[in-house]
């Protein structure tokens, strides 16, 4: 498996427990705040778009994973 599907499996997965544990029709709702988080992946996919800046790319090519977006 590549970078680049690791970056869309894990930002998919943190947009959806955030929405799991922030939207209050939720059985797990935790607090509104999780929806923070996001708006957090949401930008930082906005800006790595434009930049090609990914700290989880940095992560995964020190870590040997080959394939970086």
């Amino acid at each position: 498996m590549n970078a680049e599907r690791i970056i869309r499996i894990v930002a998919g997965g943190f947009i959806l427990l955030s929405l799991l544990l922030g939207v209050q029709a939720s059985p797990v709702f935790v607090s509104q705040y999780f929806l923070f988080l996001t708006a957090f992946v949401g930008l930082n996919l906005f800006q790595s778009g434009f930049t090609r800046v990914c700290p989880l790319n940095n992560i995964l090519s020190k870590l040997g994973v080959k394939g970086s977006c």
